[in-house]
Order: C-alpha cells, then sequence, then structure tokens
C-alpha cells in the first residue's frame, strides 16, 4: 500500500463510520494501537502500509463495530444497568457489543462479513483456538459469541471453537432458554440488559449482581423508597444491620468450629422467623443463590480426599535440582531484588521502632545501674541505685503468606511472587517475627485421580470438587530462613502450576495459623484469578468455587484470631475481601505486601477497622502507575477476562 493508497482508506474508513453511525459531524481520527471511543469521538489505529487484504478488512471490522455502537447503544441505560461484580460487568460488555454488532450485521450484508473478519483476527490473537479449559476462556467471551450467535444465525467462526468448546455445553444446559429470550429482546436495550440478567442467575453468579431487589419489587408502589434506599445500599452478601436473625447467624458463625466452615451456605440461607414482609426485605438483601435443582449442591462438597497432599517443598524435588532453580530465580531477578529490599527495610525500621526498650531508673529493686555507682559507694544503703527494663508492647506475631500456584502465575508473576516472599521472609525474621510461606495448587489438569474415581463411579450427580489438591509448604513458621532459602525455588519448576482451589487452600493456611501460640496470627494471600478447576467446575455449577471461596473469608473475617488481608495481581480481589489491594502491574508486588504490612504493623492503625483502598497506589513506577477503574470503551477491551 503506497501513501496516496492508505491516506484514501483513511478517508474511506471515515465515511464509512458516519454513515453507519447516522452522525455527519462524527470525528474520526486516527493513532496509536487500540480502535476505541473518546467522548464521542472515534480512534483508529492508522493501517500499516505493509497490512494485506485480511488486515485490511480486520480494521474495517473494528470501524463499523464502533460506528454501530455510537448507532445502537445508550451510555447511560448500560451504565444504570451494570452489576457490581467485575465478572457480571465483563458479561454485560461483552454481550452488548455482541448485540450492537448483531443488529448492524443483520442490517447490512457488508458490514456483515467485516465485523466476521474482525472478529476471526481478534480470536487468532488472543489464542481462542488453543483454549482447553475454563482458565484460558473466558466466560464473557464465549457468551457474546452465543448470543451473536442467535441473533445473526451465523456460527461462530473456526478461530474460536476451542473457546466455544469449553463453555458451550454447559451453558446451553444451564441458560439456552434464557439466552433465547435474550436475543428476542436484543431490539430494546433495556430489555435485554433484564434478560441478561435472567442469564446470569440461570449460570449461578446471582452474587455478581449484588444485593439488588428484584425488578416486580423494584416496581411496587407499596415499596417504600426509604426500603429500597436501604436495599441498594447494602453491601453484598451482607445482613442488614440491626436484624435478629443477622446477629444470631454471626454468633453462630464466629462460634462454630472450624471443621463446620463448610455448612456456612446452609447458614446463610436460614428464613427470618418474622412477619412475611420482614421475611421478603431479608431475602432481598442478600444475594440470589438460585440451585438449577431445588437443594442440590447446597453445601460446598469434596467427592474424595484420598488423593490429596500436603507436602514439603523438599520431597517434590532433588536437592541439586532445587539449587539450581533457586540459581535461576536469583538471576532473573537482579534488579527487582534490590526495590523489594530497600522496601522491605523500611518496614524492618518501623517494626524494629516499636520493639525499642525502656529502662525506669532510681527504683528500690531490679537490676544495678552502672551509671549510679557512686552512690552505692558514697552511701551503701541509697536505695534508688537500681532500674528494670520496661516491657514492650509489641505483640508476638506470625505472618503466613499464602501464594497461588497455579497455571496463570506461570512466568513474570510466579518469579516476583517467589522473590517478594523470600525478601519479606528474611527481613520479618531479623525483626522476630515468625514467617511461613505456603503454595497452593493441583496435582493435575481436568480433575486428576479424583475425577477418574467418579467416572468409574458412574457420574453421581453433585459430586463436589473433583480435583486433588497439593498444598505446599515452603518454609514454616519455625524454620530459619536460611534453611528453606532455596525451597522457593520450586517454583521454577516445569510442570508444578495447575489449577487452584482457592477455598480449600485459605481453610488450610487458616488452621495453620489457628494452631500457632502468638498472640497475633497474619494471612496475605496473593493471587491472580478466581478460582479454577475445569473438572470440578465442569460436574457442579460454575461458580461453585468462587462461592465456597467468598463463604470461607466471610467466616475467617468474622473471627478475629486470624488478620485476613489480599493483593489481586491484574484481579480484583476486593469483591472477595474485606481488607485487600488490586494491582495491575506484577512488578507493583513487593511495594503492595510491604505497605499492607506496614499498615497492619502502625500501632496508630486500628486492628481490622474499616475497608482498606481497593487500589494500591506508590509514588512512582515500578510501584505506582495504577489504572483507575472505569468501563472500557475500546473495541479491543470489551468482554475481557475482569
Amino acid at each position: 500500500m503506497t501513501a496516496h493508497e492508505q491516506d484514501a482508506f483513511k478517508r474511506a474508513l471515515a465515511i464509512a463510520a458516519r454513515a453507519i453511525a447516522q452522525d455527519r459531524e462524527l470525528e474520526v481520527r486516527f493513532g496509536g494501537e487500540i480502535a476505541g471511543l473518546a467522548k464521542g469521538k472515534m480512534v483508529l489505529p492508522n493501517p500499516g502500509l505493509t497490512m494485506d487484504a485480511a488486515a485490511l478488512r480486520a480494521a474495517r471490522g473494528r470501524a463499523d463495530a464502533l460506528a454501530l455502537r455510537l448507532l445502537h447503544h445508550d451510555d447511560a441505560k448500560h451504565a444504570k444497568a451494570l452489576p457490581p461484580g467485575a465478572q457480571g460487568r465483563a458479561i454485560f460488555e461483552a454481550a452488548e457489543q455482541a448485540r450492537v454488532e448483531a443488529l448492524g450485521a443483520k442490517a447490512m450484508r457488508g458490514v456483515a462479513a467485516n465485523l466476521e473478519d474482525a472478529l476471526c483476527a481478534r480470536a487468532i490473537q488472543k489464542g481462542w483456538s488453543r483454549a482447553a479449559d475454563r482458565q484460558s476462556a473466558p466466560l464473557a467471551e464465549a457468551l457474546g459469541l452465543m448470543i451473536r450467535e442467535r441473533i445473526t444465525g451465523r456460527p461462530a467462526p473456526e478461530a474460536a471453537q476451542g473457546l466455544m468448546q469449553v463453555w458451550r455445553k454447559d451453558v446451553e444446559e444451564r441458560a439456552g432458554a434464557a439466552l433465547d429470550a435474550l436475543a428476542r429482546n436484543a431490539g430494546d436495550q433495556t430489555a435485554f440488559a433484564k434478560a441478561l440478567k435472567t442469564v446470569i442467575r440461570d449460570l449461578d453468579l446471582s452474587d455478581e449482581l449484588g444485593a439488588e431487589p428484584d425488578e416486580n419489587e423494584a416496581d411496587d408502589s407499596d415499596d417504600s423508597g426509604a426500603e429500597r434506599e436501604q436495599r441498594s445500599g447494602e453491601d453484598e452478601g451482607d445482613e442488614p444491620e440491626g436484624g435478629d436473625e443477622g446477629e444470631r447467624t454471626d454468633a453462630e458463625g464466629s462460634a462454630a468450629d472450624e471443621d463446620e466452615i463448610t455448612r456456612f451456605s446452609e447458614e446463610s440461607e436460614t428464613r427470618v422467623e418474622a412477619t412475611d414482609d420482614m421475611g421478603e426485605m431479608m431475602r432481598a438483601m442478600r444475594p440470589d443463590f438460585r440451585r438449577n435443582e431445588a437443594g442440590a449442591a447446597a453445601a460446598y462438597k469434596v467427592f474424595t480426599t484420598e488423593f490429596d497432599e500436603t507436602v514439603k517443598a523438599e520431597e517434590l524435588c532433588e536437592e541439586e535440582e532445587l539449587a539450581r532453580l533457586r540459581r535461576y530465580l536469583d538471576q532473573s531477578l537482579k534488579g527487582l531484588e534490590g526495590v523489594v529490599g530497600r522496601l522491605a527495610n523500611r518496614l524492618q525500621r518501623r517494626l524494629l521502632a516499636q520493639q525499642q526498650r525502656a529502662w525506669t531508673f532510681d527504683l528500690e529493686e531490679g537490676v544495678l545501674d552502672a551509671a549510679r555507682l557512686s552512690r552505692v559507694v558514697i552511701d551503701p544503703t541509697q536505695p534508688l541505685s537500681f532500674k528494670q527494663e520496661s516491657e514492650t508492647e509489641f505483640r508476638d506475631t506470625v505472618v503466613s503468606l499464602l501464594i497461588d500456584n497455579s497455571g496463570s502465575m506461570r512466568g513474570r508473576p510466579i518469579m516476583v511472587a517467589a522473590a517478594c516472599a523470600d525478601i519479606l521472609a528474611r527481613t520479618l525474621e531479623r525483626c522476630g517475627v515468625k514467617t511461613e510461606i505456603l503454595g497452593f495448587t493441583t496435582r493435575a489438569w481436568k480433575g486428576g485421580r479424583s475425577k477418574e474415581k467418579w467416572l468409574a463411579g458412574g457420574k453421581p450427580p453433585h459430586p463436589g470438587r473433583l480435583n486433588d489438591l497439593r498444598h505446599i509448604i515452603y518454609k514454616s513458621a519455625d524454620s530459619p530462613w536460611r534453611r528453606a532459602r532455596a525451597n522457593l525455588g520450586l517454583m521454577m519448576r516445569e510442570g508444578l502450576l495447575k489449577e487452584n482451589i482457592d477455598g480449600e487452600a485459605l481453610q488450610w493456611a487458616w488452621r495453620r495459623l489457628l494452631a500457632r501460640p502468638e498472640q497475633r496470627r497474619i494471612l496475605m494471600v496473593i493471587s491472580d484469578g478466581a478460582p479454577v478447576d475445569d473438572g470440578t467446575q465442569s460436574a457442579n455449577s460454575v461458580a461453585y468455587l468462587e462461592r465456597h471461596l467468598r463463604e470461607v473469608i466471610a467466616q475467617i473475617e468474622r473471627r478475629s484470631e486470624v488478620e485476613l488481608l489480599a493483593i489481586g495481581i491484574g484481579h480484583d480481589v476486593t469483591r472477595y475481601y474485606r481488607r485487600a489491594v488490586t494491582i495491575t502491574d506484577v512488578e507493583q508486588l513487593g511495594g503492595a505486601m510491604t505497605e499492607q504490612l506496614a499498615a497492619l504493623f502502625d500501632p496508630d492503625a486500628a486492628r481490622g477497622g474499616g475497608r482498606a483502598p481497593s487500589r494500591y497506589a506508590a509514588p512512582a513506577r515500578p510501584y505506582g502507575g495504577m489504572r483507575k477503574a472505569g468501563l472500557p470503551t475500546s473495541w479491543e477491551s470489551v468482554g475481557s477476562r475482569p
């Protein structure tokens, strides 16, 4: 393509975009690498001089998609309908983009071909054809393609078949009828959004919709504005304040034995023994965890624990290989160690400042004060020649670092997590704070021997968790850092990182802390995504593992014995944990860990009070540059995984 042809192509794109959007004044600019909308203006990437025919058609498709969004989309209606949950928002974004594109494809045959080319290019770029499990196949993207199929009648492109194969059977079984109703409302954005919420509920993701009341209740004229405001103001999954039943549930939970955690979901659905009106209001304030079969899978279950293992790192690897992996870890993170080390030194100074010892002088008993020996010589009967050391207020403390060892952490994330854990353990040990480092993953992909046993047993319904857990002890709290240093190299071992079942891992780490004698116990979770285990999720509801994680977190946060905090790497963990931060760049991890621990050890901070900031902010990179939360307007980012 010559420069003249490039200019002609850009003019053609701008003219076509204005025609499709039915806006003669639409401003179309070229620049950057991503197509998007900004304040009513369309921004498109510059077409390259070496683009082939397929790339040019994909560029036309991206421009057409943005123009159709301007034509068929109302931002105010969309913002009003968006649910609070991150995964729910991603589903809404993907579904809405699929709706506007499908309407344009049905009306204009040429636009349909352009959109098809753009979709194929996007599927190839994201590797949807290679998607083999739910960790690499975003549900929002799959739903968008299914919605497109139903509205246009055109099948998903071949390049996206891997993604569709992972999700199609389960989604069709659970929400096929709701998707049909959704497609019939494609022309009405408000009705479409309402029908989409039904799809989300059928997929057992009701908690993503928050604690909003049903539409019929919201329109009920007898429902006062004060009640509606109270309902909408409730936090996700919280019981109403001041409710007798809520207080009873909390009291039961705080006194429950730790082995009863898995029954929490049954407790949370206890009906209010009060008037019918009060019962309706209470149910409206909590998420609607509907089941496909009444009463089935109400509580989290484990099919078998026969193949689970809790193992020390040195038992999974030979000593020589551990040493080699540790050297590889050190070489890969030479630059990071210095930066995190400086942050850790700041944390050390803060901790040591709280452990300064003080003396009380001029006492009648205690340790003889050498500075006042002259008194003893001059007057042996002088009583005020002794001193005593005052007790420090710094409580005996243990910190447990629980690191996600799932496949999505492979590469830079797991390297940085291992290095930061290593440096923090060394720092805390110098300050007299015991530290343990734990990891969690599974022994196999897609179920392992647990699923094989389930298949051999005739596939009984609602089996519960169907994979073999692997919980790894990299460093125990009583083990000195120098002995466990090499163990962290195990995280670099090929084939170790598989799937993640967060709820049971959190239970395991929590129970270990409960058995510790220290006065203060802190549990820090580092994760980069929601729980994912293809074997379990294919045989249970879509949100089975995620719901259990919420239940375990709620149980731990109600107990004062353990202080729980979490750091999400590119994943919004604030929707699970009360005290949490989310970082967008793995290089920010060291700063986030040290700052969070420093805040916990700050004597002026109220223990456990309030909600921590949901985003980690620091002065400058590599620990800064946090992306502000907002709605994606780029065609490339629509439907991206939360």
